[in-house]
């Protein structure tokens, strides 16, 4: 026995039609004079790993569907739910699918929606049974009821009247097999379904042997192709099937049911040996993952059509002992010092690369052995006694280039000061706390970076827009001209880098880099006439000095 062909469309070969839509490519299987084959998708990653697998068509299976969500296949998962489930799987292959659309979930008008929703989403067909909804998955129970002949041919018809593509097709599931309703009722229903407009029938059984399926077909005399789905009687021969004049057959719940095989045993080995040693070998790669979810060209179109993403670095002038906390620092120096149960050097290290700064280069002094975290750079000032910031800061000379964060060692802050000055324009821009001078005032003891800009903190957000210039930075600064105090938090744009690091060499040539520090040198950049941006905060943020600021970085976190 052959297929029927009297549906084939305009009169075309199965080979022309593959260069046609999707719903061409599944009516050129249906109806191809050879055994066509689906296999049973549901979701994106399994549609795809079916297409690359050389199915030529794909199932997107109501059971395996509801199963991925985690819910019984009694039609729980709405339409529109399954829909966009569907819109992934489409999206992911090239290949048609063929829809489970249980009853049509509803009536005739339910139905007409479905189709033309599928059809939007470039969906190749959709498979309805004749069954009440809501739906029972036919291996379950005995017995069931049946759909009304004639309202279940009112489906057929409004779904192929609302199709928007020609080649569009609707298949009709028989269950009158897997009911107990016999064979006559089963052709009785397929001419009904076929005389209503259904492009092929799906008669279905869950008998352990295909005699069934066999005598349907015996009696059937190919009015149109007949597709079959042997769960139960998967030990059917394939030739014989072919030989039956089986149209199609769907694998329909392969995929979905090694998926948990594989899931309950990885995860039971990985519970049981608490290591990842004994499964890693016999598991897909993480590259395998990209490669088939298309992260390697969306790699490519970043390159192409994304914003190109700056690299930033930081320097971290750690060198100093901090001598003000005591016995704290005999073995270390303060940035070393624990602040809840991780050193403080660490935590700011981690905002750093939380916010996107990768490479940070850390200049070590005081027990330099102390200061040996994963992940970071060092550079060593040997001379930290005798010298200042600006001299440690030249250490680091060949990590002043391109964008760049400046770091005193023993800060802490709220990482949206960090995404302010990323995001802030400037070749130099410090992060000037306005509330920090008043604060500090009443510890008259410890030196304050007290800065002077061209407008002060307003709190207005529009005004604050406004691009604001340092004027002026030192420890001494009169009260009545104090704008607000810098963190120790800087970013430097590439030419800011350039700018810094020829101003360091300069003072260096000049004899006077030894025991100068940060203000000075910008204090230097500004006599030249360069433009120092500042960034104004409120809070969020502290050094470590003494122990009080330790009680409040403890507190901080």
């Amino acid at each position: 026995m052959t297929k029927a062909r009297a549906s084939l469309p305009h009169g075309e070969n199965a080979a022309a039609l593959e260069t046609r839509s999707r719903a061409a490519q599944l009516r050129a299987l249906l109806y191809a004079p050879e055994l066509s084959f689906l296999m049973e998708a549901h979701d994106g990653l399994s549609a795809r790993i079916v297409e690359e697998s050389g199915f030529k068509g794909i199932w997107a299976s109501g059971l395996a569907i509801s199963a991925a969500l985690g819910v019984p296949d009694n039609n729980e998962a709405s339409w529109t739910q399954v829909a966009e489930v569907l819109e992934f799987m489409a999206d992911a292959t090239t290949v048609p699918i063929l829809v489970d659309g249980d009853t049509g979930y509803g009536n005739f008008n339910n139905m007409r929606r479905l189709v033309k929703k599928l059809c939007q989403r470039g969906i190749a067909g959709v498979c309805i049974e004749d069954k009440q909804f809501p739906k029972i998955n036919s291996f379950l129970g005995e017995g069931q009821p049946l759909a009304d002949i004639g309202e279940f041919a009112g489906k057929i018809k409004a779904g192929k009247d609302a199709q928007t593509d020609d080649d569009f097709c609707v298949v009709a599931r028989i269950e009158a097999l897997v009911g107990g309703w016999g064979l006559d009722e089963a052709l009785k229903r397929g001419e009904a379904y076929v005389d209503a407009g259904a492009d092929a029938i799906l008669v279905h059984s869950k008998k352990s042997s295909a005699d069934e399926i066999l005598a349907f077909m015996r009696e059937w005399n190919a009015r149109c192709p007949v597709v079959i789905v042997p769960t139960t009687f998967y030990s059917a021969p394939t030739e014989m099937l072919q030989k039956a004049g089986i149209s199609t057959v769907i694998w329909a719940n392969h995929s979905i049911r090694a998926a948990i095989s594989a899931m309950q045993d990885v995860c039971r080995r990985i519970q049981s040996e608490r290591s990842l040693m004994g499964v890693e070998g016999e598991i897909a790669t993480i590259q395998e993952v990209f490669r088939l979810t298309g992260n390697n060209d969306l790699v490519e179109a970043e390159k192409r059509y994304g914003k190109a993403r700056e690299e930033v670095q930081a320097i971290v002038i750690a060198a100093s002992r901090g001598e003000s906390l005591g016995e704290l620092t005999q073995d270390r120096p303060k940035c070393m010092i624990d602040v809840r149960g991780r050193p403080l050097l660490r935590r700011l290290v981690s905002t750093l690369k939380k916010g996107g700064v990768r490479d940070v280069t850390v200049v070590r002094g005081y027990k330099k052995e102390a200061i040996a975290l994963p992940s970071i750079r060092t550079v060593d000032n040997d001379a930290f006694a005798e010298t200042g910031e600006a001299a440690s800061l030249a250490c680091a000379a060949e990590s002043l280039t391109g964008s760049c964060i400046l770091s005193y060692g023993d800060i802490l802050f709220r990482r949206y000061i960090l995404d302010a000055l990323l995001h802030a324009r400037g070749d130099i821009v410090l992060a000037v706390d306005a509330l920090g001078a008043d604060k500090r005032r009443g510890r008259a003891e410890r030196a304050v970076d007290f800065v002077s800009c061209t407008r002060g903190f307003t709190g207005n957000y529009l005004l604050e827009k406004e691009p604001v210039m340092l004027t002026r930075i030192a420890n001494g600064i009169e009260p009545g001209a104090v704008d607000g105090e810098w963190i120790g938090l800087a970013r430097l744009s590439p030419r800011g880098s350039e700018l810094v690091k020829a101003e360091v060499a300069a003072m260096e040539s000049e004899g006077v880099l030894g025991r100068a520090s940060l203000l000075d040198l910008f204090s230097r950049l500004i006599e030249k006439g360069e433009k120092i941006d500042v960034v104004y905060i409120a809070g969020n943020w502290l050094d470590v000095d003494d122990i009080f600021d330790l009680a409040e970085a403890r507190n901080f976190l």
